[in-house]
């Protein structure tokens, strides 16, 4: 143990006058103790998906006393502010003890690992050291299940109570409900928390039950149209104006907010057989039907032995999570469905390309476009143009014909999009060979991932490690894997 480390905390009972062998025993007693809980509860937390920004604003209360940190709607987690910082959040479990026995989890109930539980007071003590010392600026609280649900909830819930009511911390926190946790429960969380997530763990019914035979579809699923509810009841009952807001503040209340940075959930990837199309139409529902936020995608560490499970050493399939979140992000910004990626005949994405590069090389009846032309939908298909740049092409054309000089000062990137373009410069389009196109498509990342799917279930027709060795390779295998037709056209 480092002093520096020890000196975050004072051992109730014990003077720091006089310091005898007795009071030296005991602290250095007290603070292993404490350290070593940290150091089991941060490893069992790593495997909870959190790198989001916070998605809110809030600065302490004006005239409120004491209250120490804010939230920033630039980031918490592995995100970086305006200014350039990285901001960082405290991952950390309430206990790793757990009455489940989920197959794919370390902190099972079979499991056979050092134990610890952190009370409520000594993690809203933690939290907020480091925060003093300019190591965090929020919280991301997990936890097995201890007793029950409930009893871990109010666990939960007592710590997050500390850290805003008598530490008086504005900074971010985001908790994960606990599946089977009481509705009350569910509340109280979302009033002290800005994120609240409930894991919907498996992209179907079927993995669930195999896996995790004590959870049920239900007792995720119900959470989370009650924390929906919940949300929208508490933005309905917000202070709509600024002065409203104000007058709040100067109170030192906070507006009755269920989860402002709204709720999220985390799924595992290649654990079970489900198909990219399958999570995809599965992420799509949840945020249609319970208006979530983000749905985060954990690439499966094998940590336990199992007949169904990919085996101990087997590499996290990250370029496939890779995929599904480039993939989630079309769906959310860029207006594409899950059935428009990927089809029955096609139900996983392309290693080699990005899914947006993936669906135009194989939908070449929507392109060229038109720059002058295309509505501000059709232009967000095109590889190479995001929101901003779609929304700079759709303001500048009326008093000027773009070419690809202009559509560079826009911000497109014409690496991508220039074979699917009409422009001044180009009234024609760029008419190349499909594997010229393949070749300037690829995406760089795929080698620095490594090719190797590292799931029990590759998909069939995609390729293995040790496939592709060189960017010619990967063009010829992008090719193939586009089809016949492409490739002639």
């Amino acid at each position: 143990m480092c002093l520096t480390c020890s000196a975050l905390f004072t051992l109730p009972g014990l003077s720091a006058a006089a310091p005898g062998e007795r009071q030296k025993n005991a602290l250095q007693e007290f603070f292993m103790d404490l350290m070593e809980k940290l150091e089991r509860l941060t490893a069992g937390a790593k495997y909870d998906a959190a790198c989001t920004s916070s998605g809110v604003d809030r600065a302490p209360a004006a005239g409120a006393a004491g209250g120490i940190g804010s939230g920033m709607a630039c980031g918490c987690c592995h995100s970086f502010a305006a200014d350039g910082r990285c901001i960082s959040l405290l991952k950390v479990l309430m206990t790793n003890v757990c009455i489940y026995d989920c197959a794919y989890c370390v902190n099972r109930s079979s499991s056979d690992i050092p134990r610890a539980t952190f009370t409520p007071e000594e993690l809203a003590a933690l939290t907020i050291q480091f925060y003093r010392r300019n190591y965090i600026e929020g919280l991301f609280l997990s936890s097995g299940v201890i007793k029950d649900p409930d009893y871990t909830m109010e666990r939960m819930i007592r710590a997050l109570d500390l850290l805003r009511n008598v530490h008086q911390f504005h900074g971010y926190l985001h908790v994960k409900a606990i599946p089977g946790a009481s509705r009350e429960l569910l509340w109280q969380a979302g009033c002290l928390a800005d994120r609240i997530s409930v894991n919907i763990e498996f992209p179907s019914e079927h993995s669930l039950r195999q896996f995790a035979p004590d959870k049920s579809r239900q007792s995720i699923l119900g959470p989370m149209g009650a924390l929906k509810g919940m949300i929208e009841e508490s933005k309905a009952l917000a202070p709509p104006a600024p002065a409203a807001l104000a007058r709040w503040q100067r109170s030192g209340a906070a507006p009755p907010q269920v989860a402002g940075a709204g709720q999220a959930t985390q799924m595992i990837i290649g654990a079970s057989p489900e198909s990219d199309l399958q999570i995809l139409r599965l992420a799509q529902g949840l945020y249609r039907k319970y208006a979530l936020k983000r749905v985060f995608y954990s690439a499966y560490v094998p940590v336990a032995e199992h007949t169904l499970l990919p085996a101990l050493g087997t590499k996290p399939p990250l370029l496939r999570e890779h995929r599904l979140y480039q993939a989630d992000f079309l769906l959310r910004q860029y207006h594409f469905e899950a059935g428009e990626l990927l089809d029955e005949q096609c139900p996983d994405f392309n290693p080699y390309l990005d899914p947006k590069c993936n669906w135009a090389l194989r939908h070449p009846e929507f392109f060229p476009v038109d720059v002058q032309r295309a509505p501000l939908e059709t232009l967000l298909r095109v590889p190479g143009i995001g929101p901003r740049s779609a929304k700079r092409i759709v303001a500048e054309r009326q008093g000027q014909s773009l070419d690809f000089a202009a559509l560079k000062r826009m911000g497109v990137v014409l690496k991508r999009a220039q074979f699917f373009l009409l422009t001044k410069d180009y009234p024609r389009g760029m008419r190349l060979p499909g594997e010229s196109v393949a070749r300037a498509l690829l995406d760089p990342n795929i080698f620095s991932f490594g090719m190797e799917q590292l799931s029990l279930f590759t998909p069939q027709g995609l390729p293995g490690a040790g496939d592709v060795k060189t960017i010619a390779q990967a063009a010829r295998e992008t090719v193939r894997l586009l089809g016949e037709g492409y490739q002639a056209a």
